[in-house]
């Protein structure tokens, strides 16, 4: 057995199987709450295989701000596991100093202050300082996997369609790609993307709906360090459901367990030394993957956004999570021998952007890609107060302001917002600029309805919602975190069964029990059903803006979770 010391993200550079836990340059420097670039890069070389994964980068091309979760409950036997372990648990379990750029990076703890001390985070260009760092390393040794949501997010990934994010994606030569909410720009422009790229778009779950057999390559061969690595790819397999069927209508997805091991089996037909599936799952969904298919070596996770130190070991797989919105990049070095992985060691390697130089050349890029767009993009809407973030199983306070702006403009008594993770976070006192809105509401299917509902219909969203974050079988956990709610009230008991697990709804405004047989009127956005319509919830939030110029928001209580 290896102490936990050895596995610590400030040790840089680690082996669980070959065991040289070796205390990195990192650790020191956190101490000192002082970084330099070398801390950050500093690795000391492995095996024969370099992977390096980025992943669920949601069109960020700028340094941001971005919050961890300050609640993330597991349920079943993913219960007080990673990633459901925040704050200062967090700190604990990883034996991280509170204040340390670590605790930045990786928790909600203390955000603003260490927000306002170690700046943000990310950074095309700075991703591109370590990416080409290791490649000039590692050379033909290396892989660059890129696990999906990265071509939607931002305004100007709207405007071009995804195109600023495939050109900025192709400069760094990735080698596959899986995804997710790339398909939410629908099937016509995905395959037209598709056709172009210079690398395959791995989807071995993704089937023809029509004829009923795999409309993505599965996997692809490549030779890297004398090692023949198989790379799988697994899309998000629930894309039809949390997000438009309509806008992929001859596409069907799902987990495809047995698919996912055929072709593991095929992949080391084919004389596969190391497997990987890079994959859109989720943690939770990956960790029962590795528990009942056997042969893959490495799962590169992505969906939930989670960013964890160390691997998450199930039996023979390592499971790697590399966040979200450019704020890491994983480097893993693999050894294999005999067409076995003998040994690894990991690094997290968080992208301070204050700290790592930019690449001139991508600079160049990035820029080139936003002039046309830059005088709306820095167009000033209001100021906040208030730390707005989203990410959380329940209400941040960028939803809140959502909320808000759809009671209002909207005439509404409840308002809803979708769960989503995506989205950037504002330090109080800063501007809100017309990209700071869209980093957190960019996409296909904006329209921001109005419509009647009964009590009984409002909970039955809620409680459909809450059994796709928390069943207890990871299989059948399709959507983000909980839907977000404004002017009601509610209790969650995130343990109960279907259907029992929202109680006490109740109006703000007037204190009543939300009748079931009675009808109120309901604002949200992002609804999936075909023909929604309505106004795009930015032009509804920047209504409420003009109104209401400073934002201040009181702490949300309206969420009570049980237990």
């Amino acid at each position: 057995m290896f102490s936990r010391r050895e596995f610590l993200m400030a040790g840089a550079a680690l082996s669980a199987i070959a065991g040289s836990g070796l205390a990195g340059k990192w650790s020191r420097a956190a101490a000192q709450q002082a970084l330099t670039e070398n801390d950050l890069l500093d690795f000391e070389s492995f095996g024969n295989v370099t992977l390096v994964h980025l992943t669920d980068l949601h069109a960020q091309l700028m340094p941001v701000y971005f919050r961890e979760p300050s609640i993330n409950i597991g349920v079943g036997e993913a219960a007080g596991l990673p990633p459901h372990v925040t704050g200062v648990d967090f700190l604990k379990l990883y034996n991280i100093e509170p204040g340390s750029p670590e605790a930045y990076a990786l928790t909600s703890d203390d955000f603003v202050s260490l927000a306002r001390t170690y700046g943000r985070m990310g950074g095309f260009d700075r991703i591109a300082t370590v990416i080409k760092h290791i490649r000039a390393e590692r050379a033909d040794n290396m892989l660059l996997l890129d696990g999906g949501d990265t071509w939607q997010g931002s305004y100007t990934s709207l405007q071009t369609k995804a195109q600023d994010m495939v050109e900025a994606m192709n400069s760094l030569a990735p080698d596959a790609m899986t995804g997710h909410w790339e398909f939410t720009y629908g099937a016509e422009r995905v395959q037209e993307i598709m056709d172009a790229l210079p690398f395959p778009f791995l989807g071995g779950n993704i089937y023809d709906a029509v004829w009923n057999e795999p409309a993505f390559e599965a996997y692809r061969l490549f030779e890297r360090g004398g090692v023949k690595v198989a790379v799988l790819g697994q899309a998000f397999p629930y894309t039809p459901i949390a997000n438009p069927s309509w806008m992929i209508p001859n596409w069907s997805f799902g987990i495809r367990e047995e698919d996912v091991a055929a072709n593991v089996e095929a992949a080391r037909a084919e004389g596969a030394e190391l497997v990987v599936l890079l994959s859109h799952n989720g943690v939770d969904v990956d960790r029962k993957l590795a528990s009942r298919v056997t042969g893959i070596d490495v799962i590169l996770s992505g969906h939930t956004h989670d960013a964890l130190p160390e691997p998450v070991i199930v039996g023979k797989t390592l499971v790697i999570a590399s966040g979200s919105h450019g704020k890491f990049v994983t480097r893993l070095d693999v050894d294999v021998q005999g067409g076995e992985m003998k040994g690894f060691r990991h690094r997290l390697i968080p992208i301070f952007s204050d700290v790592i130089t930019p690449d001139a050349e991508t600079t160049a890029l990035v820029s080139r890609l936003r002039a046309p767009y830059e005088a709306e993009l820095k167009r000033e809407l209001a100021t906040t107060e208030t730390l707005l973030y989203r990410r959380g199983n329940f209400n941040g306070t960028f939803d809140d302001l959502f909320c808000q702006a759809l009671l209002e403009v909207r005439e509404a008594d409840i308002a809803l917002s979708p769960g989503f993770r995506w989205g950037a976070s504002l330090l109080p006192g800063q501007t809100i600029t017309v990209e700071d809105l869209h980093n957190a509401c960019a996409m296909t299917y904006p329209a921001a309805y109005r419509s009647t509902m009964n009590g009984e219909t409002i909970k039955a969203i809620l409680e459909d919602v809450a059994d796709n974050l928390f069943n207890k079988d990871p299989y059948y956990q399709q959507g983000g975190d909980m839907v977000r709610v404004g002017g009601m009230a509610y209790t969650i008991d995130p343990q109960a069964e279907m259907g029992s697990r929202i109680s006490g709804m109740t109006l703000l405004r007037t204190g009543e029990p939300v009748d079931p047989a009675k009808d109120y009127v309901v604002a949200g956005w992002a609804s999936v059903n075909e023909g929604t319509e309505g106004p795009p919830i930015w032009e509804v939030v920047e209504e409420y803006l003009s109104h209401n110029p400073v934002v201040r928001l009181e702490d949300n209580r309206s969420v009570r979770i049980a237990g």
